[in-house]
């Protein structure tokens, strides 16, 4: 049987999502969680791995397994064995060629950033810092310059994998509540570190160190080295992916699980 489940959690105890050889990340503890309901190895896949420190709120993985369990097994069950930054939220039975990872069309982020003068204290750990007020105007009109499809090599991670640096960006947007300023993504795929390389670039512009025209030459020059240093993980939340309806999954996308 194969099966999905949809999970949430906090990144600050995990070392990111994927397996480490010292059994740190999400994924090495939902798969000992699984294991002890399913008393056999099991192995999981994600739509998307986040980094360390990046949360989710909701995460969809599949995995496949000989158990026959109920479906309340693989939730109230396994959660009796996850650690407490780490939660299922369901579970359902779907088709062999379901794949959580490659049946995704797309996948969505939200970036949280504090901007005063004093760091978060009730939410560090839980929202970006900038130590003082952004020009929220100037930082959206770059994010629609991002729109589309381009190829993000300077907002790319040395070490990514991806095959292409060419992505399709169908949601770039930036508003404000307060002192909270929050970014919000959605493309087909993301390359490896590319929305807080995106933010750290629209942070200058909303500090005024450039126009948000200066974009596009960051697109053009193709280069890492051109752009602003990488964004605190801090803020980061994989909200949720889109999977054609006859799945028939339950919620896969949750925004409103953050404030502001």
């Amino acid at each position: 049987m194969r099966y999905a489940l949809g999970v949430e959690y906090d990144g600050r105890p995990f070392c990111g999502f994927q397996s480490q050889a010292d059994g740190c990340g999400v994924q090495d503890a939902l798969q000992r969680a699984l294991a002890s309901v399913a008393q056999s190895s099991v192995t999981v896949v994600a739509a998307g791995r986040t980094d360390t420190g990046v949360h989710a709120t909701l995460q969809v993985v599949h995995f496949d397994t000989t158990a026959q369990r109920p479906l309340s097994a693989w939730v109230r069950g396994v959660n009796a064995s996850l650690p407490p930054a780490l939660s299922v939220l369901w579970a359902r039975d779907v088709a062999d060629d379901f794949h959580a990872r490659f049946s995704a069309s797309a996948r969505h982020y939200t970036y949280l950033l504090l901007t005063r003068q004093e760091r978060p204290g009730l939410n560090a750990g839980r929202v970006g810092w900038y130590h003082r007020p952004l020009d929220v105007d100037s930082m959206q009109r770059a994010a629609k310059r991002v729109l589309g499809e381009h190829d993000f090599s300077s907002f790319r991670a040395s070490g990514c994998q991806a095959k292409s640096p060419v992505k399709n960006l169908s949601v770039a947007r930036v508003h404000a509540s307060g002192d909270l300023v929050r970014f919000e993504f959605s493309a087909n795929a993301f390359l490896h570190h590319m929305i807080r390389n995106l933010v750290g670039a629209f942070v200058y512009i909303g500090a005024g160190k450039h126009d948000d025209a200066w974009i596009d030459s960051l697109l053009a020059a193709r280069d890492r080295r051109v752009a602003p240093p990488t964004f605190a993980a801090d803020g980061l939340y994989f909200t949720g992916a889109d999977y054609d309806a006859r799945f028939a999954l339950p919620f896969t996308r949750r925004d409103d699980a953050l404030a502001a």
